[in-house]
């Protein structure tokens, strides 16, 4: 018993005559998708980078497009069950060659043929179930994908919110600084209106004038002696010069008396 001839075999088909490229050319590409499923076999020629890949494309495509409307089979069941390229037509033609000889040129060409088949029903399912185990991979892969883009944004706004905190003991210590000045500057205030009211106490309050000034002089700044110890070393030299000044008129009126006693007499 002989096998299936190759142009024989079931399928609906579609032939490209006289193509104007070598067998052996079309026939490396054609090797490549043979046996596979059509999705694959697209895939496949438009990655190829010959000449032939463009056209043997544009037949399979025809191949199919003839299996769906005249045959009425599904595109995603079919597979590509034959494919080969036989010689067609040479052109011949001559080139000038040295001492007035001539060589021979052959322009060949090509009939392409495709037969697209649908698959069996073992193949179907063998298919379907590596189509669903890729689907739930793929789902897998997306399910991590926004659970990691999930922690992410929790993350983010969770140093949002420890950066706002921050901001606010920062905004919160700068603001009890400012009303620790502030205290500072009214008890400064205070200090200096105690210090003048002690100094102008009556003398019927000579009692408690003490009691002030004792007051006034724990809670004066540290600052300010050294400013009273200068004015007081700048009024020194003044408080001699007038000391000196009275004893000078006192010896002055001691010497005048006795003259104006002596002319009395």
């Amino acid at each position: 018993m002989t096998a299936t001839k190759t142009n024989e075999r079931p399928g609906t088909r579609a032939v490209l005559r006289h193509y104007h490229v070598a067998p052996n050319k079309a026939r490396q590409v054609l090797d490549l998708i043979r046996g596979q499923d059509v999705d694959r076999a697209s895939e496949i020629l438009q990655g190829t980078e010959r000449e032939a890949a463009r056209v043997i494309a544009r037949v399979l495509a025809s191949a199919v497009s003839n299996a769906v409307h005249n045959d009425g089979q599904i595109a995603d069941d079919l597979y590509v069950a034959s494919a080969y390229a036989d010689e067609g037509a040479t052109m011949k033609r001559w080139r000038a060659r040295a001492r007035g000889r001539a060589s021979r040129i052959r322009k060949r060409t090509s009939h392409i043929t495709i037969i697209v088949a649908r698959m069996d029903d073992e193949r179907l399912e063998r298919r379907q179930a590596e189509r669903q185990a890729a689907g739930a991979q793929r789902a897998r892969r997306v399910a991590e994908s926004q659970r990691r883009a999930d922690q992410q944004q929790r993350g983010r706004r969770r140093d949002a919110a420890r950066e706002a905190e921050i901001e606010a003991l920062e905004a919160e210590s700068e603001n009890e600084l400012d009303d620790e000045i502030v205290d500072e500057a009214v008890t400064d205030e205070v200090i200096e209106t105690t210090t003048v009211e002690a100094d102008e106490v009556p003398e019927g309050d000579v009692e408690e004038a003490p009691v002030k000034k004792a007051a006034a002089k724990k809670k004066a700044p540290a600052k300010k002696a050294p400013a009273k110890k200068a004015a007081a070393k700048k009024a020194a030299p003044k408080a001699e010069a007038a000391d000196e000044d009275a004893a000078t008129e006192a010896d002055a009126d001691a010497a005048e008396e006795p003259a104006s006693e002596e002319e009395g007499k």
